[in-house]
């Protein structure tokens, strides 16, 4: 059986005949009694801080627990954030290596296309010329032919200074 503080100041104890002081073993247990309840009381206390602070404590590891994980989540979506960035980096810089490689054909194309317009041109231009002699040298001779037939030769002669014409002079001017 556990004694309590009330058991102590209800505590009997046989008489004898050279016993004890009565009042004095009283006092001796109220004293006790007093004690006693105190350090069941402090005894209490402190089970009671225990016990709230086993609850804490389990708290506080389920905190501990749910942060770990917490920050074991964050360190792997960070990781595949990383990853998945890098990923993303070489797709892109693949992209542009290929429309770069792109543009530089089409550019090269368009560089030929223009080489060959350029011939071309410098052909026609070289055609027109030759006609527009062509058509300067017949009308040359056909101004020469025209003023010979009616007028005098002395007049003719003048008039041939005058006609004297320079076909390349003429194509020069008109280009």
């Amino acid at each position: 059986m556990r004694i309590t503080p009330l058991n102590i100041k209800k505590q009997e104890f046989n008489k004898s005949f050279r016993g004890y002081d009565k009042d004095e073993v009283h006092d001796f247990l109220d004293k006790l009694a007093t004690e006693y309840e105190e350090v069941v009381r402090e005894n209490e206390r402190f089970r009671k801080e225990l016990e709230e602070a086993k609850v804490q404590l389990a708290e506080f590891k389920r905190i501990e627990k749910n942060l770990q994980e917490t920050l074991l989540r964050a360190q792997e979506s960070s990781s595949k954030a990383v990853e998945s960035a890098k990923r993303q980096t070489a797709l892109m810089l693949k992209e542009a290596e290929i429309k770069a490689d792109q543009m530089m054909e089409k550019a090269r194309g368009e560089a030929e296309r223009l080489k060959s317009s350029l011939v071309k041109l410098k052909e026609e231009r070289g055609l027109i010329i030759a006609k527009l002699k062509s058509i300067i040298a017949s009308q040359s001779t056909l101004l020469d032919v025209s003023f010979g037939k009616g007028e005098e030769k002395k007049e003719e002669e003048n008039d041939k200074e005058d006609l004297n014409i320079d076909i390349n002079d003429i194509v020069d001017k008109l280009l």
